[in-house]
Order: structure tokens, then C-alpha cells, then sequence
């Protein structure tokens, strides 16, 4: 049975409504764990760097050093999302989502910067190893494993479809591997007296840092230079356009990423002067979303410019057999 336009609408509106809600709750959920999180690794901050400067030990003070990061990292985190869920504005026409992208830009690279001077000192603490006592080593390295992999676990949901998530969560990965180091380390310092096991930990420590932060930095470059996302090709894009019927040429395209979860398109089309706009429009926005996930689109279609005819073509066929009248 045909649907009124009046039920339309209302379907409309309560799909748009329930969307909402759920991004609303998404977000109030996000940030209760970013919270959670902060607290958590604030209170084991404290007592990692004093342990580690007591014990002398250097991959425990590199581990507090990337502790301190992932706070600032949490904290940035928690002021971009704040500002995210902010509604758009009459200058900010898209909203204000490349907040969280510039956080997680900005998280990568302090992140870098961190990793590279505590590769330097353990370089240093490899040429002079320094005495290190291997059991409160041991016992805090535990203690933050378990941290780590709590947040893990707190942020693991969020890290697959918020860029700025996931950065943070990179930072748990991160710490989780470092406890797993520093308890080698304090294992084989225990054991067996080896205290150059200290700067090598530190060292493999701050290179896997580097690593895991390298892809955070291409991604958010990438979005903020509004390249076309990694998973959707324009040629892909512009053979889809031309094959619905009625669409001859694609003129212009643009593709780009407003955030980690919204992907805008803009395209110039050209189409038959007899071709339904507006039930042609509606399909292949459709398309675009269901095939390449667009949530903005923009079509422009114009008309196929007719061929221009010779003068005797365009004359009436009446008008030339017939005789002219002589004044």
C-alpha cells in the first residue's frame, strides 16, 4: 500500500531521531571511559615514576614518560570530543568533527617526540648500564600491565570508528607492550644481573611507539588534506555515476573526509534534457551511500548540449518550397 507523504516524513524524522540518540549515547559512553581511563592511569603515573627512580630503573622512567603522554593524550582526547558533539554553525557548516582529528595528530606526534629522546637516553644507558633493583621492577610492570589491558578493554569498541579513539588506544597498546618489557627485563635483572637488559627494553620499547604512531599521523594527515579515503576509488566512483541511465558524463568529482565516520562527494554530472532529476538524484544518492558509504553528497546535472544544425536544417520545409511573394 502506498504511503502519504505525511507518513513519510514522520518515518523520516523518527529514523533522524533514533540516529541521534544512539550517537548521543555513543558519545556519553565514549567519554564515561575516557574518564575511567584518566583516572586509572593518572593514580599509576605517580607511582611508576617514583618506583622507577628509586629502582634506577630506565625502561620503568620510559614507561611513566609514555604514561604521561597517553594523560595528555586522554585529556586532548576528552576537550576534542567535547568540542565534536558541538552542533553546526553558521562558519562551521560541516560541524566541528576535525577537532578530534587535529587531537589525534597532535597525540601522534608528541608521542614520536617522547619514544625518540627515550631511544636516545636508553642508547646512553646502553654504553653505561646502571645498577637497577629487578623486584619493585617487576611488581609495578605487573601492576600496569593489568592497568592497561583494563583500558584496552574500555576502549577497545570506540577504537574502530573514531580516529581520535583510536590514537589513545594505539597509547594502550603501546604501554601494555612496555609493562610486558620492563617485566622481562626486571625477570632477566633479577635473575641473572644482566642490567644492560634495561636500555635494550627501553630501546625496543620506544621504536614500537614510533611504529604504532607512524599510521595515527598518515591518517589524520590525509583527512585534513581532504584526500579521497584509502578504501574508495574515483574511478570506481565515476563508472558507478555513468552507468544509471540517463547520466552521460561525470564532469567533476571531488571526495573527501570530513571525519573518521563522514565522507563528503561533490560531482558535476551531465544527463539527457529528457531525464527525471529529481527520481535520478534520489538514486544515486542511494547508491553512493549504500556502496561507498557517503553521508554528504552534492550533484550538480546538467544538460547535454544539442548538436548545432546547419541553418537549412533548422528552417521550416514550408518555408522553402514555398514562393516569396514579390512586393
Amino acid at each position: 500500500m502506498a504511503l502519504s507523504v505525511k507518513q513519510v516524513l514522520s518515518r523520516r524524522a523518527a529514523v533522524g531521531q533514533a540516529c541521534c540518540e544512539s550517537s548521543s549515547t555513543s558519545n556519553q559512553q565514549k567519554t564515561r571511559r575516557l574518564w575511567l581511563s584518566l583516572v586509572m592511569l593518572g593514580s599509576f603515573f605517580v607511582a611508576e615514576l617514583v618506583t622507577g627512580l628509586w629502582s634506577g630503573s630506565l625502561a620503568l622512567q620510559a614507561e611513566a614518560g609514555h604514561i604521561l603522554a597517553d594523560l595528555s593524550a586522554l585529556g586532548l582526547t576528552l576537550l576534542a570530543t567535547h568540542f565534536a558533539t558541538q552542533p553546526a554553525d553558521k562558519k562551521a557548516t560541516f560541524g566541528h568533527q576535525r577537532v578530534e582529528i587535529l587531537a589525534a595528530l597532535a597525540n601522534s606526534i608528541a608521542l614520536i617526540a617522547i619514544a625518540t629522546f627515550i631511544g636516545w637516553e636508553a642508547l646512553t644507558h646502553l654504553k653505561s648500564p646502571e645498577p637497577v633493583m629487578g623486584l619493585p621492577m617487576l611488581i609495578v610492570s605487573t601492576v600496569g600491565l593489568v592497568i592497561n589491558g583494563i583500558n584496552i578493554a574500555l576502549l577497545h569498541e570506540h577504537s574502530h570508528h573514531d580516529l581520535n579513539v583510536r590514537g589513545v588506544f594505539l597509547h594502550m597498546v603501546a604501554d601494555a607492550a612496555s609493562s610486558v618489557g620492563a617485566m622481562l627485563a626486571a625477570l632477566v635483572i633479577y635473575l641473572w644481573g644482566w642490567m644492560w637488559v634495561d636500555g635494550a627494553i627501553a630501546l625496543l620499547i620506544a621504536c614500537f611507539v614510533i611504529y604504532s604512531a607512524l599510521p595515527i599521523v598518515q591518517q589524520s594527515w590525509e583527512i585534513l588534506m581532504e584526500y579521497a579515503p584509502s578504501w574508495i576509488d574515483p574511478v570506481e566512483v565515476e563508472a558507478a555515476l555513468t552507468s544509471f541511465n540517463g547520466v552521460e558524463s561525470v564532469d567533476k568529482l571531488n571526495i573527501w573526509t570530513i571525519s573518521t565516520n563522514k565522507i563528503a562527494l561533490a560531482a558535476r554530472l551531465t544527463v539527457n534534457s529528457d531525464t527525471g532529476r529529481d527520481r535520478l538524484v534520489e538514486k544515486l544518492e542511494a547508491h553512493l551511500r549504500q556502496e561507498f558509504g557517503t553521508s554528504e553528497c552534492t550533484l550538480q546535472l546538467t544538460s547535454a548540449k544539442k548538436a548545432d544544425l546547419h541553418p537549412l536544417l533548422n528552417s521550416n520545409l514550408i518555408d522553402l518550397v514555398a514562393p516569396r511573394n514579390s512586393n
